[in-house]
């Protein structure tokens, strides 16, 4: 099936990696931010100092306001731009310089908290990034040392204020020690998640890279053979009407016989050809589902002598595109089975979601662990023959170029089950990846 539409390579992203999941703990640093500040300011009243609560409490309320239209804009956002992570570094850094500028500057113990802001900004951006967040912080730091409110102590604490500010860098140490950890823990989890979906789409590149490669490969045996097994299809029905041949009734069977397998082998070639895109026929016509996995089944059935069965468990009917391709695909799951399981290969189809669901049971030896280990990668086969295991490869890589995905698990009673899982929208006539 041609998935060219669906597969094509998206544009060029604009959004660093994990983007979008750094930005949400940025929020919820932020609502940390807005929790502490208020608990603080709350403390500082009731220790009776005289704080200008109308100028501290619009931050904690700003932030807020930021946070709610942060969340409600973040699922029409796939990611977040380098400026964007920049500006909530710094829209938090500002925040924190507003509230140091009424409580004392850097004679306030909390004004090391500028340095939860460089150790998450040289995280989450490049270096040049970070260091501009490094440079504008130490220049509010410096500033801050020479211009702010003095934080007007209760008259209990002048004595000793030595006291009140070990006790609040305790504090402070405390929230920036348990913050770092909690935040940088889950920033490199993000980053790993990232590292691992990027290792997967180039292997998923490799994996395309390698089906394009065989597909050319067969579409040049294709090729190859269409001329001599022509030219032995003009032999054979000249050998037909000979009369040497004609007095034989024997020879003349067998001559019939190889007829028929020549005729056999140009429709696989012609069929090899057609999946790659190079025959010039008709487009594949509109059919029901149901109609064409009767089809496949009614085939399969046939050519097992009754050994496969078709259970059907689809409760309604859709109008799909009957293609080459996946009709191969289910085929060649069928037709594993069938080698380890001569006697019995059990095909149900079923709904599940809006997609189709087609599960293959035999009664075979199953799959061994290194095998299901192994799931998914060329080469990889319970037959231990050389160059085997690319039927199943290629069966995922093309379920999954349709956004579809494949599992594969050992019964409990014996043998194994394959499951194909295909979105219904890759089928449909709608479907501009459909020729």
């Amino acid at each position: 099936m041609a998935a060219s539409v669906v597969n094509a390579p998206p544009a060029p992203n604009l959004y660093p990696p994990a983007s979008a999941r750094n930005m949400a703990l940025l929020v919820q640093l932020r609502w940390t931010a807005v929790f502490g500040q208020l608990v603080t300011i709350g403390i500082a009243w009731l220790l009776d100092i005289a704080l200008p609560l109308a100028q501290l409490i619009a931050i904690p309320v700003l932030l807020a306001l930021i946070n709610l239209t942060t969340m409600a804009i973040a699922h029409r956002r796939p990611g977040y731009t380098y400026i964007e992570l920049l500006g909530a570094l710094m829209l938090d850094v500002m925040a924190l310089a507003w509230q140091l500028y009424f409580t004392g500057g850097t004679t306030n113990p909390f004004a090391f908290l500028f340095l939860l802001q460089i150790a998450i900004s040289a995280i989450l951006l490049p270096p040049n990034w970070s260091a501009i967040v490094a440079l504008v912080t130490g220049l509010t730091f410096v500033v801050l040392g020479q211009m702010h409110k003095p934080l007007p102590l209760p008259a209990a604490e002048i004595v000793d204020p030595n006291r009140l500010y070990l006790v609040g860098k305790a504090v402070c140490f405390l929230m920036i020690a348990g913050l770092l950890v909690f935040f940088v823990v889950r920033i490199d989890r993000n980053r790993r998640r990232s590292d691992a979906a990027l290792a997967d789409l180039r292997q998923r590149a490799a994996e395309e890279q390698h089906i394009v490669r065989m597909g050319l490969l067969a579409s040049g045996a294709a090729h190859e053979l269409g001329t001599p097994m022509a030219t032995m299809s003009v032999l054979v029905s000249d050998w037909r009407r000979h009369p040497v041949f004609r007095k034989n009734p024997g020879l003349l069977e067998e001559l019939v016989d190889l007829d028929t397998e020549l005729r056999r082998c140009k429709s696989i070639v012609t069929g090899i050809l057609m999946a790659a895109g190079e025959a010039r026929g008709e487009n594949p016509l509109p059919m029901m589902l149901s109609d064409f996995l009767g089809a496949i089944a009614s085939e399969w059935i046939e050519r097992s002598n009754g050994a496969v069965q078709w259970i059907n468990e689809l409760r309604e009917d859709r109008l799909i595109i009957a293609d080459t391709a996946l009709r191969q695909v289910i085929g060649n799951v069928i037709d594993n089975a069938l080698e380890v399981s001569p006697r019995f290969v059990e095909l149900r189809s079923r709904m599940e979601d809006d997609s189709l669901v087609l599960a293959t049971l035999d009664q075979g030896p199953g799959f061994s662990r290194e095998m299901i280990e192994a799931f998914g990668s060329p080469y990889s086969s319970t037959k231990g023959r050389a160059g085997g295991g690319l039927g199943l490869f290629l069966v995922i890589n093309v379920i999954r170029r349709l956004g579809g995905k494949v599992t594969v698990s050992n019964l409990e009673g014996g043998g194994a089950l394959v499951r194909l899982s295909i979105p219904l929208s890759a089928l449909t006539r709608e479907n501009e990846a459909l020729p």
